[in-house]
């Protein structure tokens, strides 16, 4: 195959959302050849694709990447698209080469360098940045198979708006944040039953105050003390990925005025009908899982994982295999290194210990092989 089928490059950011981004603007920085290879056919779509109502529970002078911050109202709270318009016009600023539209299927080890293969494409790297997480795959209990087939069954990544819901009865499963949120706007148009228990709630109403002198205090917490580097932090890090985080923008009492009756878990199926704890049967026209995903590393072809499919990593370098690095993680080494707050930190961090570890071989960053207009 030509060189153009089979490029070489030095690093490979295999997902494109505001972890890899925010790395990649470090990669550059350092005149680091790169390319980041990404699921989605354009920055940001990742959030763009999500409900329409949602908003982030960060202020925007905390949802900045390194080198831009967040334009506007700094107490206010972005929409989904403010932030994705936000993340294309990142890539367009720094020039960042953004390859769109590449569902990653394996990534091999070539002797000390990497093979990342994506259908009939193929790219060579020295080292490689797992920035996506796994595959995120809906999950969905077992039994969700055996509901009656006349029930509209979404979940969360697929609902957008209560325009897509049959007339009739709504169950949303699971209270987190998202099944709170989604419960708490279609239940302005359907009778809506929320099924599941909060893990706690915080104990303040979000808004422009808390952006003002509490959300400042969490940041903190979730950067300094819970990390790696602490008593507290180690303790705190094996439960945090399986703790579901507290209701945060919408509370139970906000639902309970809203009319969503708050009932038990959903324990199975009976005849085609959603059966709860508690043995009660719902009649319902639609069911909304808000129920999490998996994460699937199958793709990775490298010994990089414990028994139980988590990266084995010390602040996103691989423990086992040279030239393998992750962010973007659950507690990557801070309880908020999955999100914006969190990730600059961390890519700041990684990109200066590839930098040390992996001298590169090839020149500066080439010209990308998909690049964004660029913004003026």
């Amino acid at each position: 195959m030509s060189s153009h089928q089979n490029p070489v490059v030095d690093t490979v950011i295999v997902g494109g959302g505001q972890a890899g981004l925010a790395l990649a603007y470090w990669l550059a920085k350092e005149g680091r050849d790169f390319l980041i290879l990404d699921l989605n056919h354009r920055p940001g779509d990742a959030w763009r694709l999500r409900w329409d109502s949602l908003r982030l529970f960060t202020p925007a002078k905390y949802d900045g990447l390194p080198g831009s911050p967040f334009p506007g109202d700094r107490l206010a709270f972005p929409t989904k698209d403010q932030l994705a318009d936000y993340l294309e016009d990142y890539v367009r600023r720094f020039d960042l080469p953004f390859v769109p539209g590449i569902r990653v299927d394996e990534i091999n080890r070539d002797g000390e360098a990497f093979t990342i293969r994506a259908g009939n494409r193929t790219w060579h790297a020295r080292n490689v940045v797992i920035a996506t997480g796994g595959h995120r795959i809906p999950k969905r209990p077992p039994f969700a198979g055996e509901l009656d087939p006349a029930i509209l069954q979404l979940h969360s990544q697929d609902y957008k708006n209560p325009g897509q819901l049959r007339e009739g009865p709504v169950l949303v499963v699971g209270l987190g944040n998202s099944g709170a949120e989604i419960a708490l706007e279609v239940g302005h148009t359907h009778p809506t039953q929320l099924a599941g228990k909060p893990s706690a709630e915080m104990p303040l109403r979000h808004g422009r105050t808390a952006a003002r002198f509490a959300l400042p205090v969490v940041r903190f917490l979730g950067l300094y003390v819970l990390n790696l580097n602490t008593p507290i932090g180690r303790k705190a890090a094996p439960g945090f990925k399986s703790m579901a985080a507290p209701l945060i923008r919408t509370k139970s009492k906000d639902l309970v005025a809203a009319g969503v009756h708050l009932a038990p878990r959903l324990a199975g199926v009976s005849n085609g009908q959603p059966v709860l704890a508690d043995g009660t049967r719902v009649k319902a026209s639609n069911v909304i899982w808000c129920t999490g995903y998996h994460e699937d590393y199958s793709w990775v072809k490298l010994p990089v994982f414990d028994l139980h499919g988590e990266p084995r990593q010390t602040r996103g370098v691989a423990d086992d295999v040279p030239g393998v690095y992750f962010i973007g993680q659950e507690f990557l080494f801070a309880a908020a290194s999955a999100t914006l707050p969190g990730v600059g930190k961390d890519a700041r961090h990684l990109a200066r210990r590839l930098t040390s570890e992996r001298p590169p071989t090839v020149g500066r960053r080439r010209e990308g092989e998909t690049r964004l207009p660029m913004s003026r």
